[in-house]
C-alpha cells in the first residue's frame, strides 16, 4: 500500500509527509507543536532520532517501527547509534 525507500521496508518520506498533511498539519507544524525546532521532524525523515520518529508515529497511530523498521531490532527495540 505504501511506497517503501530503496530497502522495501522503511516508509518512503513523501509517503510519511503526505500522511500527516492528510491529518492537516505539515511536518514543520507537528515540530512546532511538539516544542522542537522546526526542523527537527524532516531532519528525522532522514535521519534516526528516536523522538521524532515517536512524534511522527503517534500522530500516525502508528508505531515508530511501523513505520522505519530498518532502524530498530526485532524486539521494536531502538537500534543504537
Amino acid at each position: 500500500m505504501t511506497q517503501k525507500n530503496a530497502d522495501n521496508r522503511d516508509w518512503h518520506r513523501a509517503d510519511i509527509v503526505a500522511a500527516l498533511k492528510k491529518r492537516g498539519k505539515s511536518v514543520r507544524k507537528f515540530s512546532v507543536e511538539a516544542e522542537l525546532s522546526p526542523n527537527t521532524l524532516i531532519s528525522t525523515l532522514q535521519f534516526k532520532y528516536p523522538r521524532g520518529e515517536k512524534i511522527i508515529a503517534d500522530a500516525l497511530g502508528l508505531k515508530p517501527h511501523e513505520i522505519w523498521p530498518s532502524r530498530y531490532d526485532e524486539n521494536s527495540v531502538s537500534h543504537s547509534v
